[in-house]
């Protein structure tokens, strides 16, 4: 078995969602979650399918998000993940529960605009992945200022009231 670190093609931050499931339907049911649960959000998603013909799915409605999502998946090779890329100013915060709820959801491995190394393993098999290094590593324990900063950045981006 061979260990690799896969970094996430995501030049413009945008942000994403990478998981696991374990179907075909896996295509047709995220994209319904996503328009169903966001009205105009834009998207696009790319599955790697595990058996048959082994192919990259896809769906979405902005190509150059599934472009993004078809060119990533391809490069983690991992059966049945997912990646979905959002375009601007649509964020996981908004989908990730409809997300997990979907039947053949297996897991999410992350949801962020962070850089994303994904972790995969190869055996004569296929490749799998194992897990995800999301952004940078912490700095310090935030204080009362900024204890103070969070509590009000939530509340100025309408998160909380």
């Amino acid at each position: 078995m061979e260990l690799e670190l896969v970094p996430i093609d995501n030049p413009a931050a945008l942000n994403l969602i990478l998981g696991q499931s374990h179907f075909i339907k896996t295509v047709e049911d995220l994209h319904e979650a996503l328009v169903t649960t966001v009205p105009g959000i834009m998207f696009g998603l790319a599955f790697c399918e595990a058996s048959g013909k082994c192919l990259v799915r896809w769906s979405g409605n902005d190509p150059a998000l599934v472009a993004l999502a078809q060119k990533n998946a391809l490069a983690i090779g991992a059966g049945h993940s997912f990646v979905i890329f959002l375009g601007e100013g649509f964020y996981p915060v908004n989908i990730l529960n409809t997300l997990k709820n979907v039947p053949e959801v297996c897991h999410i491995f992350c949801a962020t605009a962070n850089p994303v190394q994904v972790i995969v393993a190869t055996s004569t098999q296929g490749r799998g992945v194992l897990g995800v290094i999301d952004g940078l590593s912490p700095q310090g324990v935030e204080d009362d200022e900024e204890i103070a900063w969070r509590k009000n950045f939530l509340r100025m981006i309408g998160y909380k009231a």
